[in-house]
């Protein structure tokens, strides 16, 4: 009875040994696993870092779009892409389409800003994300 005891023994041991190994390997396992994600989130990390930086993180499609459609006489849309000198001829002719409107013509200046603001709101937004930014952003397209 001893004998079955001690192969009982044996093998409760030998089980506990290959047990033993068996989790050195899955933790080894792992911990290569574990660093090759962490690699990999790193990689990701700069690349999403390298695209933040190389659009400018201000991809501003739909504010421009919305303002050029609501105040686009203003020419504020102009102003949010950094064409100022665009904005402030928009604006003039705006204020001097309010300076005027007394005379029929004043009415007119007032007119076209809104009209402009309006078609340019509208090409804004249906212009993909991509397009919008190497047109307005990089190519620095200032009308239409």
């Amino acid at each position: 009875m001893s004998e079955d005891k001690k192969d009982l023994g044996d093998k409760a041991k030998d089980a506990f040994d290959d047990a033993k190994e068996s989790a050195k390997k899955a933790a080894e396992e792992a911990k290569e696993s574990a660093g090759e994600f962490k690699e990999e989130a790193k990689k990701t990390a700069q690349e999403f870092r390298e695209g933040l930086n190389t659009a400018g993180g201000d991809n501003k499609k739909i504010l421009a779009g919305i303002l050029g459609i609501l105040f686009g006489s203003l020419g504020i849309h102009k102003f949010i892409l950094g064409y100022n000198k665009e904005g402030v001829i928009l604006l003039a002719i705006t204020l001097i389409g309010y300076a005027t409107t007394c005379i029929v013509v004043g009415a007119f200046f007032f007119w076209i800003p809104g009209l402009i603001g309006l078609i340019e709101g509208i090409i804004y937004l249906t212009k993909s994300d991509e397009e919008f930014y190497n047109t307005y952003q990089v190519g620095k397209k200032p009308w239409f």
